[in-house]
């Protein structure tokens, strides 16, 4: 009796099994992975170069950042690597510019320098000088940030107070002399003010007109009687018009105070009837020839020892 003839052996059912589970995933295939993409990196802007020298180049410094503002933005930072550089920077900002940045100046940036370097005080009086010469007012601004710095009209009321400090005027020179070895200057005080005036812009105007009345009147006066009375009456009207504008003029006028102003040598570029801004160093008051050193109201002029002079810009910088 052959009824389990059919059956298969066990390790054929498995090789089959296996053989079908071969077939069943021969058609998978895996996803391939994206391209790699190269990142490239940004490209950086050249480096800006460093500025020259201002110790050795001034000149070349302060051509290549002619505005003044961005000078003196520049000095600092060139002042954080370097103090020395820092303040060279600075001094051709102000020496070869058109530098009127008084308040940076005066900032707390270079506060210290001020304070220590001895031709910081002819570095102010450069500024001021730029900025239009108007002496009283920038002397207030000076004095609000203790800068040593003092009128002519303070030192002549206390002058021992003042003496041996610095004092800055605008003036004119009316006269050099030689005393001994040392030239001196009669200096003239003068003080800037403002003067508002119209002046005619675009075009006028003008028109006349004439009326004229005659007749005859009669009547009877007492003295005279009865009388016929003639005449003619004539009447003229002008009418002027024109355009103006309002305009300010800067007048250097005198303040009635005098100065004898001593100078190291000579100096022909110091010339009479011209304004100057003047730094100086304020040596007490003189007693006039003529007066007696026994009187308590005999004339005295005071006695500077002049430090730098710039001749003011004709414009004011507020």
């Amino acid at each position: 009796m052959r009824r389990h003839s059919w059956m298969l052996p066990t390790w054929a059912l498995m090789g089959s099994f296996a053989a079908g589970c071969s077939g069943s995933h021969s058609h998978v295939t895996w996803t391939d992975p994206p391209p790699r993409r190269e990142v490239t990196a940004a490209a950086k802007p050249p480096a800006e170069p460093p500025p020259p020298s201002a110790v050795e180049d001034p000149k070349g410094f302060a051509a290549r950042y002619p505005n003044p503002a961005l000078c003196e933005s520049v000095a600092r930072r060139v002042r954080a690597r370097s103090r020395e550089e820092g303040w060279a920077a600075l001094k051709a900002c102000i020496e070869h510019t058109p530098f009127t940045q008084l308040n940076a100046l005066l900032g707390r940036a270079w506060a210290e320098d001020l304070r220590v370097r001895p031709e910081a005080a002819s570095l102010i009086a450069r500024v001021v000088a730029q900025r239009g010469g108007s002496v009283t007012g920038e002397l207030q601004v000076l004095q609000q940030q203790h800068i040593p710095i003092f009128s002519l009209s303070s030192a002549m009321d206390r002058p021992d107070t003042y003496k041996g400090r610095y004092v800055l005027l605008r003036a004119q020179v009316a006269d050099q002399r030689t005393e001994g070895e040392r030239p001196t200057v009669w200096l003239v005080e003068h003080s800037l003010s403002s003067v508002e005036t119209n002046a005619p812009v675009g075009y006028g105007e003008r028109s006349d007109t004439m009326s004229s009345f005659s007749g005859d009147l009669d009547g009877q006066t007492q003295l005279t009687g009865p009388g016929r009375l003639g005449g003619a009456v004539t009447t003229r009207q002008r009418t002027d018009r024109s355009l103006t504008r309002r305009h300010y003029d800067n007048i250097s006028d005198e303040t009635g105070r005098e100065a004898l102003g001593r100078l190291p040598r000579a100096d022909p570029f110091l010339e009479t009837r011209r304004d100057y801004v003047i730094l100086a160093r304020f040596d007490g008051m003189r007693l006039m020839s003529g007066g007696a050193d026994t009187e308590d109201e005999a004339p005295r002029i005071p006695v500077l020892t002049i430090v730098s002079y710039h001749p003011p810009h004709p414009l004011v910088v507020d």
